[in-house]
């Protein structure tokens, strides 16, 4: 369930409550977010997802929060979707044609196609697949321990990541590599990662990422908030052609929509869940 430490007294309202989710303000000026599910790997079912995003808009509404930091408990950071779940809704609406969104607009975890005002750091501690991928994407600074593994595995159960990581992946470190990452579904370590310009620093002790990602919250909320929240505009201008916002809506809406349609995604998730090997048909796409 959620839990919430001491408010700062500087808050103007409380935070939403997130299920699942540790709220917490380990210094002046910082949002710290733990995604707590550490026995499913901190995999995100659809309401912590909408509830996630009600607590990134309060985060950018609140005068005295400077930076957010976004982190996992246990082994994980998190390890994407709630496939089960995933698989329960395929089933109890194999019939309606306008099935329920799992997602929000704003991305997996309600950030990873979100703009935002604020900068927030990802600290990854652990595992960081899928969805959890696509919001270490999409934050302002990655930093890992060197024990983290990065995939984005969607194709091999049928689905894709349509959260907003494939526009951003290819700004990020160029067509080729984003092609090997995301058509593979490869695993990766942070050492890679930081090569490949998606990790800012690697930790070596695993148990002092959270304490790495304070010391750089710290130094970012030391600087002018305004400056910082103006600077962060400038460096998004930087995204030339379509943005990676209004690039994942284009595919949310148009090629998304005939891959839900279709037998194989609702195939990729089961089996994932039954622990067997997918029977893929033929695309009819």
């Amino acid at each position: 369930m959620s839990a919430t430490t001491k408010l700062p007294p500087s808050l103007t309202t409380p935070p939403p409550p997130v299920p699942h989710t540790i709220i917490s303000f380990p210094k002046p000026h910082i949002l710290l977010i733990t995604l707590n599910r550490p026995n499913q790997l901190n995999a995100i079912p659809p309401v912590q997802h909408f509830a996630l995003e009600h607590l990134w808009d309060w985060f950018d509404a609140q005068p005295s929060l400077r930076i957010a930091i976004l982190t996992g408990s246990g082994r994980a950071f998190c390890a994407g979707a709630d496939l089960k779940v995933w698989d329960d809704t395929n089933t109890s609406n194999s019939a309606s044609k306008n099935p329920p969104e799992l997602v929000p607009r704003a991305g997996f975890g309600g950030m990873s196609n979100r703009g935002g005002l604020k900068p927030i750091i990802a600290a990854v501690n652990g595992i960081c697949f899928g969805g959890g991928f696509e919001m270490a994407i999409n934050c302002d600074l990655v930093i890992a321990a060197a024990g983290a593994k990065f995939a984005l595995p969607e194709v091999a159960i049928g689905v894709i990541a349509v959260a907003g990581a494939l526009p951003r992946l290819v700004r990020s470190v160029g067509r080729q590599r984003a092609a090997e990452m995301a058509l593979s579904g490869k695993r990766y370590d942070a050492r890679q990662m930081l090569d490949w310009g998606l990790v800012n620093e690697v930790v070596e002790d695993g148990g002092k990422v959270l304490e790495k990602a304070v010391e750089w919250a710290e130094r970012i909320a030391g600087n002018s908030p305004d400056a910082v929240v103006v600077t962060r505009e400038g460096l998004k201008l930087g995204w030339e052609g379509v943005g990676p916002e209004q690039g994942t809506e284009i595919l949310r809406t148009g090629w998304y929509q005939r891959l839900k349609a279709g037998e194989n995604m609702a195939e990729g998730v089961k089996s994932f869940v039954e622990r067997r090997k997918p029977v893929w048909k033929d695309s009819k796409l």
